[in-house]
């Protein structure tokens, strides 16, 4: 059976839908606008009964991701919560919520796998650090810039996530191993995929899977560059996909066995979820467009 596929509407693309319902257009009229069947245009306007919802906005209580990102800094660094509440300007109490919404002081910002990964630190031979990478990476103002990770489960399985920082949009590949040599060739396979322009730098943890990194460099004219030891929240975009991704490959789970065309249906999932930081397009609208501008 061939399932539609569901329609997204980016804030703006709303907000005109709004102006010309609230000037008295048609649903018909509104929709030919948009090139669309009335009914995807009848999904937004009725969910509120025809009545212009409010703005959203951001709760001034909730936690941006770059507080979230000090707090993790100052744990690691053996501050207490008050002092870092008060470097931050919050109430204790707020940060106290957020870290037992994520398990407690080791489960803030911290991958699973992350305990196994520090006694490898110091592996990585001719590692360039994150510090040296460019400003249009850090500001996600340019894309081809990725976040990669390897996300583990039982029977030492594994699958490895990569994340473009500009437009969030993830892939997912199956390795059957976690040693570097593995590791590399899948990545280096799976680069040769993409455009080079959309493929310009890979941001790592300090896991020896990535030893070889300067193979993969070669192969691909893609730089690599390494978080500091033991701060893994530097890839803040890939722990976010990689919590995520506990949704469809909870701890524990064996991923062993696990196809490549269920890991690419999965990213298809995420990649359409429309996101805040986006402007509420999708990742995957955001990748299209990138695409589509290297022509």
């Amino acid at each position: 059976m061939k399932h539609r596929q569901r329609i997204y509407y980016t804030e703006k693309d709303k907000a005109l839908m709004w102006d010309r319902w609230q000037k008295g257009e048609s649903l018909h009229s509104i929709a030919k606008h948009f090139g669309r069947g009335h009914s995807s245009i009848q999904g937004v306007i009725g969910r509120t009964g025809g009545i212009r919802p409010l703005p959203r906005r951001r709760s001034r209580l909730s936690l941006t991701l770059a507080e979230r990102e000090e707090i993790s800094r100052g744990l690691a660094s053996g501050h207490s919560l008050r002092a870092i509440a008060s470097a931050l300007g919050r109430a204790p109490s707020t940060l106290s919520h957020e870290l037992k919404r994520n398990g407690g002081r080791r489960g803030m910002r911290r991958s699973r796998h992350h305990t196994q990964k520090t006694s490898d630190h110091g592996r990585i031979t001719d590692a360039v650090s994150i510090r040296e990478r460019p400003a249009e990476v850090e500001d996600r103002a340019v894309p081809g810039h990725w976040e990669g990770d390897l996300l583990f489960g039982s029977h030492g399985s594994q699958i490895t996530t990569l994340v473009k920082r500009h437009s969030r949009y993830c892939m997912l590949v199956r390795v059957d191993s976690k040693d570097t040599e593995t590791v590399i060739n899948a990545l280096i396979k799976h680069a040769h995929k993409l455009p080079r322009e959309l493929y310009k730098s890979l941001t790592w943890d300090r896991g020896k899977e990535m030893a070889d990194h300067k193979r993969f460099s070669l192969a691909t004219d893609v730089k690599v560059y390494f978080c500091d030891p033991q701060h893994p929240w530097q890839r803040g975009s890939n722990e976010q996909i990689n919590g995520l991704l506990r949704q469809y490959f909870p701890k524990g789970m064996d991923l062993s066995g696990m196809h490549q065309n269920r890991l690419n249906a999965v990213a298809r999932q995420l990649n359409g979820r429309p996101r805040e930081t986006l402007d509420f397009e999708t990742p995957a609208e955001r990748f299209e467009q990138c695409v589509a501008s290297t022509g």
